[in-house]
């Protein structure tokens, strides 16, 4: 059973809207700190960019990775002085000569620009390796997806860079899959540290499972970090860049109901809001967990199956399909779960122009 904690409960009349708890981020950033100890911890800010959430996070984290030159000056700005990396396919000729502390080269045309430009960098190729994954939400390699380079071109990288001494080469990155349990991550890092040599550093990316059917499991950071420092060898260093895993669980989503109806035998809530303010449910396919706040006065319904709408007129905005519900009544708030990540910074804000949702730390 879902129960937001009081302080988001006192939230509901400013529905929608979304409210952190800043409190729960710090507890849960400084368990993973302590549980991954022996490797470097990078924040993956594409996740949620939301300041004050990067303000919290930032006493437990080695450095921040970014994906573009706007997610870059946004840390700058919000952590002056963080350890920033830049990685993602793609990058103008502004993000490869930002100053950062490492780049990811994603393909041998790109370290071809860079080395064009005279400048010097520390770079870590990332790599696309043919390793079997199983058990993934979302494979970035292991085959042909755009992301990284094959051995060949890892190669070609590695005869570019021979013949100068600008371009550093520091190591090799490899965030190959999301949505993997501790353990098939344990042997995910294992199989890509085979295919390190004696780089003396690795990059494992992220990839810890968040369960939006189980929001109570959270990803086994322990025997995670376990895994680890058993693969950890003098002098390499080995580093992670989670970002669902960290954030999902601080984030709620309040959004009221305005409409129950009946169509074709169908129970409909219409809530304020929509997947223009949380896309998560319409990007990964599934129901996004919730728990319903009392706050109604209106017409109700009590032990059926209800499919929980947004406001766009779109069959998609849809948050939850026929979830049994014992009491639902117009005015009730929905608070939505696991709203901390890939929520509102991936969602379509100015889709029928709708109000934005406020938002609120606690």
């Amino acid at each position: 059973m879902i129960v937001p904690p009081p302080a988001v409960q006192a939230l509901a009349e400013h529905a929608p809207a979304y409210v952190y708890d800043l409190a729960d981020l710090h507890t849960h950033a400084r368990s993973v700190r302590q549980a991954v100890h022996g490797a470097e911890l990078y924040y993956a800010v594409k996740a949620n960019p939301d300041p004050e959430i990067l303000r919290v996070l930032a006493p437990h984290l080695d450095g921040f990775e970014v994906s573009s030159a706007g997610e870059l000056a946004h840390v700058r700005a919000t952590v002056p002085g963080a350890r920033i990396a830049l990685g993602g396919p793609g990058k103008t000729a502004g993000e490869l000569t930002a100053p950062v502390d490492r780049l990811h080269v994603e393909s041998p045309g790109e370290l071809r620009r860079l080395l064009a430009t005279g400048i010097t960098a520390d770079i870590l190729l990332r790599l696309n390796l043919d390793i079997p994954i199983g058990g993934a939400a979302l494979t970035m390699g292991g085959g042909a997806t755009p992301f990284g380079m094959d051995p060949a071109g890892a190669q070609e990288c590695a005869d570019l860079l021979k013949p100068q001494h600008r371009v550093r080469l520091r190591g090799i990155h490899a965030h190959l899959a999301s949505g993997l349990d501790a353990a098939d991550l344990a042997g995910l890092a294992r199989a890509v540290l085979d295919h390190a040599g004696d780089h003396d550093e690795v990059n494992l990316g992220g990839g810890m499972n968040v369960s939006y059917t189980d929001p109570g499991a959270r990803f086994d950071w322990t025997s995670y970090g376990t895994a680890l420092r058993a693969l950890g060898r003098p002098g390499r260093t080995l580093r992670i860049e989670p970002g669902r895993a960290l954030t999902a669980y601080c984030g709620w989503y309040l959004t009221r109901v305005i409409d129950l109806k009946r169509v074709h035998g169908a129970l409909f809530a219409v809530v304020t809001g929509g997947t223009h303010h949380l896309r998560t449910p319409v990007a990964k396919s599934h129901d996004q967990p919730f728990a319903v706040l009392p706050t109604g006065h209106g017409p109700a319904i009590t032990d059926e199956p209800v499919t929980i709408v947004g406001q766009l007129c779109t069959p998609k905005d849809v948050f939850a399909r026929q979830i049994p519900i014992n009491h639902l009544q117009t005015g009730d708030t929905i608070a939505f779960a696991l709203a901390g990540a890939y929520a509102w910074n991936i969602s379509h804000h100015d889709f029928l122009m709708h109000p934005k949702p406020t938002f609120h730390y606690v």
